[in-house]
């Protein structure tokens, strides 16, 4: 007949002294606590699987309590019924953990992000920038399992909104959703918890890009361009916005091997357009005299327009819209692209082009009447004259009414 053990109390357990040796207080099935020469104390469970007697450790005492031990063995003995061993099942939990918690959003952004190849490199550095400052500071280290909405709300967007920024608030918003559903196609999240914040932010009122279209006015906008005396790498970005009207992102990613001076032709890559689609800017004469002065500043960077912080990187998506604010233009007056609404009100209510000219000179989506895409070259000759036309009519626009 097997010797009955006494179940241990807790008083026991508590009182337990460190002796010159190691001894073990046993409690039944296999349970005992383990106290140490060092007064540490540890529950140990000693079984057999198979022909091999094994030993499972259960956590040190007081952290596991004599009633926690006690149900880990009954964990680990039903596991036994069940013909598993327990000590690779706790084995296999560590693994699980220990891989739930590498699983981090900052990686899972990583990894969503090295597979944005079709976005434009301007896109990217911006998201990869809104990301760096605003999200992986506060979730960055969470563990993807472990993110709630709430976290996501109070740590990332309540404190954006706060700082007035309602537009970028829901961009990132969407910025995460997007990366969250990388998540869910991947296996590594069941679903998007961003869905939940429907209606949790601030509506955004939209509105449009303030733009100067009155003849007087822009020329005196030329000639405030003109007298910038700010940095001379921004003064020459300014002075080519309203003459080629291109996006602001386009512009201060210009590179020098995307110019060629022969052919006075500007060829922007597809991966830097909005639409997916290589665009051509016919340069005119001013353009041209433009870049010819700003070479020699910038030559030694791939950009036209490089950061002053390093060469690597291209102008900031702020440094247009800051010089206009520098000269006393408000927001509410004008913007960087606003450049593009001046042209496209004035060449087609003034110089009178033909709107499919304009349009395909926009980089707008324009077809045929067969509902076809128009290819880059379409009109090319045509948009080369209006573009000349134009960087005439601004420069007579400067001489109007300056005295």
């Amino acid at each position: 007949m097997a010797r009955l053990t006494k179940p241990l109390t807790a008083t026991e357990v508590k009182n337990a002294k460190p002796a010159a040796k190691q001894y073990k207080l046993f409690d039944g099935k296999g349970l005992y606590l383990l106290i140490k020469p060092s007064g540490s104390k540890g529950w140990r469970l000693k079984y057999r699987f198979g022909s091999k007697e094994k030993l499972l450790s259960l956590g040190p005492y007081p952290t596991v309590s004599l009633s926690d031990a006690r149900d880990k063995r009954e964990t680990a003995l039903k596991q036994l019924d069940k013909g598993i061993d327990p000590s690779l099942a706790k084995k296999t939990e560590k693994q699980a953990l220990i891989a739930q918690q590498a699983n981090t959003f900052k990686k899972l952004a990583e990894e969503w992000f090295s597979q944005q190849d079709s976005l434009a490199d301007s896109t990217k550095y911006l998201l990869w920038r809104r990301l760096k400052l605003d999200v992986f500071p506060v979730i960055g280290n969470f563990p993807i399992s472990e993110l709630t909405p709430k976290i996501i709300l109070e740590g990332v967007l309540r404190p954006m909104e706060k700082r007035g920024v309602n537009e970028m608030t829901h961009r990132t918003k969407s910025l995460i959703s997007r990366i969250c559903r990388y998540g869910v196609a991947c296996g590594y999240l069941d679903r998007d918890i961003t869905v939940d914040l429907r209606g949790a932010l601030k509506p955004v009122k939209k509105e449009h890009h303030s733009a100067i279209t009155d003849p007087g006015k822009v020329g005196q906008l030329l000639r405030s361009i003109d007298d910038y005396d700010g940095s001379l790498v921004v003064k020459y970005a300014l002075q080519l916005a309203p003459l080629l009207f291109v996006r602001p992102g386009e512009l201060r990613s210009a590179e020098w091997s995307d110019i060629d001076f022969k052919k006075s032709l500007w060829t922007i890559p597809e991966g830097k357009m909005k639409m997916k689609q290589s665009h051509i800017v016919p340069l005119p004469k001013q353009a041209l005299a433009i870049l010819w002065k700003l070479q020699p500043l910038t030559e030694r960077s791939k950009y036209l327009f490089p950061s002053h912080r390093s060469n690597t990187r291209p102008l900031s998506n702020n440094a247009i819209n800051a010089a206009l604010r520098r000269m006393g233009y408000e927001k509410n007056e004008m913007t960087g692209h606003g450049f593009r609404a001046m042209a496209r009100t004035l060449l087609d209510e003034v110089l009178q082009f033909r709107p499919d000219f304009i349009e395909h000179q926009l980089a707008h989506a324009v077809r045929d009447p067969l509902g076809r895409a128009y290819n880059r070259t379409t009109h090319l000759a045509e948009r080369k004259k209006m573009m000349q036309e134009w960087a005439n009519y601004l420069d007579e626009l400067k001489k109007y009414l300056k005295k």
